[in-house]
């Protein structure tokens, strides 16, 4: 676009010179060499495209005006549209200071009057025009006579974005008319200049704002079904996540009940090459024995009793996709065989039938059984033991992973305060204690129900120790645990009053007195006593 202007403005400037025509301002004459002008606009062209900065590309354009037309002094202005302020973007001959300090309302002064109309203005001799207000006070009557002034308005479309003005010494040969349109035709191209980088901004935005969306669809894809953990433990699983689901290899997940196992099996399929192929879940366990096989493998019409028609078994639904089996210890040794022959042939038959079938599957089972155990004690096939425990996982339980109780405590607490429209923002220290002292027998699964009832006893802003449930008040296994006395139960309850003051009102002690309904000297011995220190809450 800038080119095209330049080449149009050349066009101007040569059949204006070859009709040799003068232009008359105040009685006198002044014809340009268009060389000049030419020269000018195209360092201004490679200056405006040098730089990606709008600041580093204007100073360089009052720099060529300097130089080319014998600026005293010259600004580019900005209009702030919303307080319709006027201030000095980039100027050349004026102090920082003086540019920081100056700022017009639209429609004030010169430079107020040419934005606010969108015409140029030119004025021979400032010291002889009333409306010049001069605040920046470099415009001075030189003792080498007086100056001249050319303001042009900057405009995006019909939009006026703001003003460059140029001040030079007064030369009667020097034609403001002439002048007046060479900056026309510059402000132009510093408009052209801003909607450029304006639109560069934009798609830069996008992109960044693109990248952040993937970023962030990355990553809850690899922590698909919210697996919550940053403990040693989680971390290696994590890992072992990764390394195994770009593969087809079997995968073992073992661990106890509750511990996530099947977040597992789900990250694992959706993050690899079989993510857009069916995902089929069976529960092995909730399955009576005389139907799971039939449900497995499918089976023909009139094959048994109640088999009115054909069933198509969940292997060949999972067909080029992955089947997850979970509580696969459950299942009978007469299952077990034709597991056993899926895994190394790739084919079975449905109950009744006899075609033999062939089905890509990927497998991926899970147990909270000791199959090490179940082999010994022939309950559960070894060389079935053995084709499923390629890449085993090991989910660690919750008691093991003390550091992650917190932060799925307060995933949970998030995801069912929303849910229950509910401003719950934390956990009261003594809530905190019994959650990390508890042993968590049923591991996440648990946890997670304990926080879902907290949340709906919970009318306050904070879950107290009292909304958890009852298995968990003692914090302890053992129900040898002496409980408190009368004296301490309170002390308890105020020390824990006094903390959730404090961590309400940031450390303020007589706002925390306000909240507590209590004087400052009441409150301030009661702290001193339990051994709270208000600054370690500011």
């Amino acid at each position: 676009m800038n080119l095209l202007l330049l080449q149009n403005c050349i066009f101007l400037i040569v059949t204006r010179q070859i009709r040799n025509k003068k232009h008359k301002i105040l009685g006198q004459h002044f014809i340009m060499k268009p060389i000049e002008e030419v020269t000018m606009l195209y360092e201004i062209t490679k200056a405006l495209n040098a730089h990606l900065v709008l600041k580093k590309s204007l100073y360089k354009v009052l720099d060529i005006l300097s130089n080319s037309m014998n600026m005293v002094r010259g600004t580019i202005t900005i209009l702030n549209p919303m307080r319709n302020e006027i201030r000095i973007e980039v100027a050349h001959g004026l102090t920082r200071n003086a540019m920081e300090r100056v700022k017009y309302k639209l429609g004030e002064g010169i430079t107020g009057r040419v934005i606010e109309a969108g015409e140029a203005v030119s004025i021979p001799k400032i010291s002889e025009e009333p409306l010049f207000l001069d605040r920046t006070g470099s415009r001075k009557k030189r003792k080498d006579g007086d100056q001249s002034f050319i303001c042009v308005p900057v405009k995006k479309g019909k939009q006026v974005i703001g003003a460059l003005s140029v001040d030079r010494p007064f030369d009667e040969s020097y034609s403001l008319i002439n002048g007046e349109k060479l900056l026309s035709v510059i402000a132009t191209m510093i408009a052209s200049h801003v909607i450029k980088l304006e639109t560069i901004q934009m798609d830069k935005e996008r992109l960044k704002e693109e990248n952040r969306r993937l970023q962030n669809v990355l990553k809850d894809k690899y922590r698909i079904g919210n697996i919550i953990g940053n403990s040693n433990k989680m971390r290696e699983v994590f890992q072992m996540i990764s390394q195994v689901s770009k593969s087809n290899a079997t995968v073992l997940i073992r661990g106890e009940s509750g511990t996530g196992k099947e977040l597992v099996a789900n990250s694992i399929h959706y993050n690899s090459l079989r993510e857009k192929n069916p995902f089929v879940k069976v529960n092995c366990a909730a399955l009576p024995a005389t139907l799971i096989e039939s449900e497995l493998f499918g089976h023909e019409k009139g094959s048994f009793t109640g088999a009115i028609k054909q069933k198509i078994g969940k292997f060949e639904l999972a067909h080029k996709g992955t089947i997850f089996l979970d509580e696969i210890g459950s299942i009978g040794l007469d299952v077990q065989a034709n597991l056993l022959r899926i895994l190394q042939e790739k084919e079975f038959e449905r109950v009744g039938g006899h075609r033999t079938l062939k089905s890509d599957v990927r497998i991926i089972a899970a147990t909270n059984k000791n199959l090490e155990r179940a082999v010994e004690e022939e309950t559960f096939r070894g060389d079935l033991y053995y084709r499923l425990n390629v890449f085993p996982i090991y989910m660690p339980p919750l008691r093991a992973r003390k550091t992650d109780i917190l932060l799925l405590a307060d995933y949970f607490l998030e995801k069912y305060a929303v849910e229950n429209h509910k401003d719950i923002k934390r956990f009261s220290t003594p809530a905190i204690d019994m959650l990390m002292e508890y042993h968590w027998p049923g591991n996440v699964r648990e946890l997670e129900n304990c926080i879902e009832r907290a949340v709906l006893l919970c009318e306050e802003g904070v879950i107290h120790s009292y909304h958890l449930p009852p298995t968990l008040q003692t914090g302890k296994e053992s129900d040898t645990v002496p409980s408190l006395s009368l004296e301490d139960a309170v002390a308890s309850l105020e020390k824990e009053m006094i903390i959730d003051a404090l961590k309400n009102t940031g450390g303020n002690v007589t706002m925390a007195t306000q909240i507590l309904q209590t004087t400052v000297r009441k409150f301030a011995y009661k702290a001193q006593k339990y051994g709270v220190d208000y600054r370690q809450y500011r």
